[in-house]
């Protein structure tokens, strides 16, 4: 392995097995409330143990190159990453998301513990090949790929970063009210939020999105085909507005676009309370997004370095280099 790393940080998060013995104070009360309520323990269990056994052979195979150590998603706000510290991932894709936005252009490794479980859009290393990479030859298999973030602004100066999508809206089934500015359309909405996604987070939260609404159409006109969101460059972010209501007051007609580099999306809030904005489904690091605030989207300067195998470059979305 490359030698230029001083450290590296092993990223995991919780198991479902470990958050309902929170809920419930013991494995013993867990699994009394899970199988009385018809569920399958053993399912969390074995969830539970497959995780945990691709961790410590991922573990133990970074430690003959370099120290380590392992943190939870719960302090990668705070934590503060080293420009010589290389990344671990280990869990599923949406882990990733979580901890590219504070990875400070450290590379970062993703494993997927449970490949027969987990569809590893973002996780290109199993244990297997992560065990190649810590060989003596195994560098020489990698690349290293740039990926953009999304970035908000608002204009009192607070900026959030989004790996794969931003959410605006309302923090509550009620409707979020807003002025939404594109590409000199302008118009007041009502809706239950806008998602900006970039290319990587196409795979995620947006494609729910065009899921159901292909499906709604579907289901009235036949043989129509379901679809996924369009092929995104790195450098391109499309917003979707999640169920815009039509009213004498509010429109619908800006409810997708692309946003290239060098446009942005304006979004003014008209809320007076409950407004807000997060990013990659971390509703704990949001900004508030209230009557008065204006917020500004765009394609950010900041990137993050994701290690890949060469040979699933062509599988990858289009990548940029810089």
């Amino acid at each position: 392995m490359d030698t230029k790393f001083d450290y590296a940080i092993i990223v995991k998060s919780k198991t479902r097995l470990e958050l309902l013995i929170e809920r419930f104070n013991t494995k013993g009360q867990a699994k009394f409330y899970i199988e009385n309520l018809g569920g399958d323990f053993s399912e969390y269990e074995r969830e539970h143990d497959t995780f945990y056994e691709a961790l410590n052979c991922v573990q133990k195979d970074l430690s003959t190159v370099l120290k380590n150590k392992i943190i939870d998603k719960a302090y990668l706000p705070s934590f503060i990453f080293s420009e010589k510290y290389l990344i671990v991932v280990v869990g599923r894709d949406g882990l990733v998301a979580n901890t590219a936005k504070y990875s400070k252009n450290c590379p970062i490794i993703a494993v997927n513990p449970d490949p027969e479980n987990y569809d590893g859009v973002l996780l290109p290393f199993d244990v297997e090949t992560f065990s190649l990479i810590t060989s003596d030859f195994g560098w020489d298999l990698i690349d290293f790929k740039t990926v953009h973030f999304a970035k908000v602004t608002l204009n009192d100066g607070q900026e959030l970063l989004a790996f794969n999508d931003l959410f605006i809206g309302i923090n509550s089934h009620a409707s979020a009210r807003y002025e939404i500015n594109f590409e000199h359309q302008i118009e007041v909405q009502s809706s239950s939020g806008i998602i900006v996604s970039t290319a990587i987070g196409a795979t995620g939260w947006l494609s729910a999105v065009f899921n159901m609404a292909y499906g709604v159409v579907g289901s009235l006109e036949e043989n129509l085909q379901a679809k996924q969101p369009p092929q995104l460059s790195d450098k391109q972010l499309l917003f979707v507005v999640r169920e815009p209501f039509k009213s004498v007051s509010t429109q619908s007609n800006v409810v997708t676009g692309l946003i290239e580099e060098g446009r942005h999306l304006i979004i003014k809030s008209l809320m007076p309370t409950n407004g807000i904005i997060f990013s990659d489904g971390i509703e704990s690091d949001f900004l508030k997004f209230n009557s008065g605030a204006v917020a500004t989207i765009r394609i950010s300067e900041e990137k993050a370095v994701l290690v890949v195998l060469e040979d699933l470059l062509p599988d990858m979305p289009e990548w940029d280099d810089s």
